[in-house]
């Protein structure tokens, strides 16, 4: 039997990056290379006669910026990219506006065009994943504010264990965005672990912060978590929840193997939460390609959380919620635009008196 391969368009204006990208993308039996261009004038002729199903796509090119051309492919020529940026606090902010400007998603161009094993493989995965990724997932409205409103006052009386947990990838930077800045300042503890380079974690943070009442930073080890705040878990560091003395918590941040190929995991997170506050937790799994958070989620589920995955309608890529669905750790699936209230919604019950949630 053969499968069809995912045809891949290379962006860039460096002549020596688009043959080194070539070499490491030839070398997947999956992928093929159908063209090559310098610069958005001609990537737009190539599209039209080539018709591939992926690109990758330099931001910071001459003539047209990445993100500029991104704005044009979404209005007149839809191809899927994954983009290319470089590790600054400007590529940082490139990205995250490359993101906001329709790609899929992003990696940090490595320094002399060098891949690593890992980079190639992962660059590989989000190709193939963007290539099938349902581009037109976002939602048209965010929940109304008396959804969340009306809970309000319930939150208040939610103890000093309670935990909002959530788990994201490709896709994840755009859904958080809808999630985080619709909740209420009151809000128990959030901890979140978003799949993004290194370096690219403290610019959703700052973005995040910027459109929500909540206090949105990247995590620091030895964080305590506290009513109010949301801490993302950095690039390329795990981060777990710890004991602090007999009744506090803490977050540790740390190195360690990659979990389901991916640093920071999912899992690592919920399964350290678990045993810790999962009969008082919430947590859930959002957009994202792979299985990372589905033990974790199932662990919560059995220790008493209550769980969730985004539904496939409005998922970008339907990846991590199947996995969560098929081991059976979530008792709902929730569409991206209800999903704030639901937190809130299960916060406030388990907070009141651990009621069943409609």
């Amino acid at each position: 039997m053969t499968f069809a391969k995912t045809r891949v368009l290379i962006v860039d204006d460096s002549a020596i990056f688009r043959r080194i990208l070539t070499g490491v993308l030839s070398a997947d039996p999956g992928i093929e290379v159908v063209g090559a261009a310098a610069d958005p004038y001609e990537a737009r002729d190539l599209i039209l006669r080539l018709k591939p199903d992926v690109l990758t796509l330099d931001i910071e090119m001459p003539k047209m910026d990445g993100i500029t051309f991104l704005k044009i492919l979404s209005s007149q020529h839809p191809v899927p990219a994954v983009v290319f940026s470089s590790l600054s606090a400007s590529g940082s902010r490139y990205a995250l506006q490359a993101l906001e400007a329709g790609a899929i998603d992003v990696l940090c161009k490595p320094t002399g065009g060098v891949f690593a094993n890992d980079l190639a493989r992962e660059l590989v995965a989000k190709l193939k994943a963007a290539a099938g990724a349902n581009r037109f997932a976002r939602p048209s409205a965010p929940t109304a504010p008396p959804a969340i409103t009306a809970y309000t006052s319930a939150l208040n009386r939610a103890s000093s264990n309670q935990f909002v947990l959530i788990g994201s990838s490709t896709g994840g930077t755009e859904a958080l965005k809808d999630i985080v800045s619709a909740l209420p300042s009151n809000l128990p503890p959030l901890l979140i672990v978003q799949h993004i380079p290194a370096g690219f974690s403290a610019a959703l943070a700052r973005r995040l912060n910027e459109l929500s009442a909540l206090e949105v930073r990247e995590a620091v080890d030895g964080d305590i978590p506290a009513r109010g705040l949301a801490l993302i878990a950095p690039g390329d560091l795990h981060m777990l929840l710890v004991r602090r003395g007999s009744e506090g918590f803490a977050v540790r941040l740390k190195q360690g193997p990659k979990v389901n190929q991916c640093r920071p995991s999912v899992d690592v997170l919920f399964e350290s939460a678990a045993p810790l506050v999962g009969s008082k937790a919430v947590a859930g799994i959002l957009t994202g390609m792979g299985e990372d958070g589905a033990r974790g989620l199932l662990a919560l589920r059995n220790a008493g959380a209550r769980t969730f995955a985004q539904d496939e309608k409005t998922c970008m890529v339907y990846g991590m919620p199947r996995k969560a669905f098929e081991a059976g750790a979530t008792q709902k699936m929730v569409p991206l635009p209800d999903i704030a209230s639901h937190i809130v919604k299960c916060v406030a019950a388990s907070a009141v008196a651990n009621s069943p949630i409609a």
